[in-house]
């Protein structure tokens, strides 16, 4: 629910001017925010932000994917406040834990698929994905087949931004400036939309599920299957523009990991903790992952922490032939944020959110979306859960897409803002990811904000 706070309007512009001087933001031109300064946020509840000006955003991407249960939770906060005054911080090296890494660990085994009994505890997904990168190539050694390194994911995938895990994603213009690792290939997403305008062509989407699955089995062909360790991806790609695979895909992809024996890695850190209306996105297709990065939705933002869940299998080999793993990170199974994490698990679980995602809200969702594909700007509509995107195409009728440099996405954007509505732009393509909490009265000033920011758009580029 909307709550008003108190703000002292006078400081924004003092903000603005540390911000502009010193501050060097992630993923942005640092000279666009010298033209135009940066939207101070300063107070949230529910699923409303407060900017430093009084205005209240409806934040339909909870944050970055991550604040699952909303803003000010009380019982996260009070879990923060009681663990740093026991325990602010101690670290999990040299044969010690703490108690709320080892209450997570078992938990996260609670909530898991049953062969994922083993968690290790990072600060961020990117984190995760470089662990994940360390424990496949350690599997492999220790089964005494150092030779499979190669790693397959996919075109425009996203699995975070060191080096590693940029290199375990897709998105050329991050390889173009930092370099891509070796022993890491990438083949088709299962992006049916883009293919259809691609091709220019009618396009079964089940028949091009499958040939998207192929890709990965011909790729393994290609370099020989003593080389091939792995296949990594997002259940649903989400900084890849919210991409549903057809139905046909994850049966394949299932199919071909378990006939090459090659390690299948579902990256969770976007679709885990109730996004596709089921805990994970593992048990939405069905799957049976060796290893399944977690992050964002752990502890719904409130303090960094992400991981890797462990397969069984994994882990035998690592204790009775791996010897000592040297990996590891300083914040590793951090207290404060792990007792958050604990807190944020047990209220999705006495509230039953998962349940009333599933059931309820984003049904209620995923019906209103729909009404969005109406617009003429709007050439498909897709989503599951707590996911949703809407392709913005010049000609929806013959599946015509916009010139790249004409940025409809970014225009899209910018008139969501500058009206108190947070979606963000993947290229063309407009998505959503908001808190799980939301409710279908703040759905319904959603579709409202949106059908008026897609008004504008039209208008500003006609």
């Amino acid at each position: 629910m909307s709550q008003a706070t108190a703000i002292d309007t006078g400081n924004t512009e003092k903000w603005q001017a540390q911000d502009g001087a010193h501050h060097l933001h992630p993923f942005t031109n640092p000279n666009d925010l010298l033209q135009k300064p940066p939207r101070i946020i300063e107070s949230a509840r529910g699923v409303y932000l407060t900017d430093s000006d009084g205005n209240q955003l409806l934040d339909m991407m909870a944050g970055l994917w991550c604040v699952n249960m909303g803003y000010g939770q009380q019982d996260l906060v009070e879990a923060a406040h009681k663990q740093i005054q026991q325990l602010p911080y101690y670290n999990a090296f040299f044969k010690t834990s703490t108690p709320p890494a080892a209450e997570l660990s078992a938990l996260l085994a609670e909530v898991t698929p049953a062969h994922l009994d083993h968690a290790f505890f990072t600060s961020s997904g990117s984190e995760a994905n470089d662990t994940v990168l360390r424990l496949v190539w350690r599997y492999w050694e220790v089964m005494g087949k150092p030779e499979k390194r190669v790693v397959i994911s996919r075109k425009n995938a996203y699995h975070g931004s060191t080096i590693a895990s940029s290199s375990l994603g897709g998105m050329e213009e991050m390889h173009k400036q930092g370099g891509i690792i070796p022993d890491i290939v990438h083949v088709e997403q299962p992006n049916w939309f883009a293919k259809r305008c691609e091709l220019g062509k009618d396009l079964d989407r089940e028949e091009f599920g499958r040939q998207a699955a192929q890709s990965i089995a011909d790729k393994i062909e290609e370099l020989g299957v003593d080389k091939v360790a792995a296949f990594i991806a997002e259940p649903i790609q989400g900084a890849g523009g919210v991409i549903v695979p057809p139905e046909s895909y994850w049966p394949e992809v299932k199919k071909i990991c378990e006939h090459y024996g090659i390690l299948l890695v579902a990256d969770e850190v976007s679709c885990g903790f109730g996004r596709t209306g089921e805990w994970f996105g593992t048990y939405y297709y069905d799957l049976k992952p060796d290893l399944m990065p977690i992050a964002k939705g752990l502890s719904s933002g409130y303090l960094p922490i992400g991981g890797v869940m462990v397969a069984d299998r994994i882990m035998d080999a690592l204790i009775n032939q791996g010897g000592e793993f040297n990996h590891g990170y300083t914040y590793s199974g951090h207290p404060v944020c792990a007792a958050v994490a604990i807190a944020n698990i047990k209220l999705m679980q006495r509230d039953n959110i998962v349940q009333t995602v599933r059931d309820s809200t984003a049904p209620y969702l995923q019906k209103r979306l729909r009404e969005l594909g109406e617009h003429p700007l709007v050439g498909e509509v897709r989503g599951v859960g707590m996911f949703g995107a809407l392709e913005l195409v010049r000609d929806k009728a013959n599946y015509i897409r916009f010139d790249k440099d004409q940025g409809v996405g970014t225009i899209c954007r910018d008139f969501c803002f500058e009206n108190n509505l947070v979606m963000r732009a993947v290229g063309d393509a407009m998505i959503i990811s908001p808190p799980l909490i939301v409710q279908p009265d703040e759905i319904d000033i959603f579709i409202e904000r949106a059908w008026q920011c897609l008004d504008l758009t039209q208008k500003a580029i006609a």
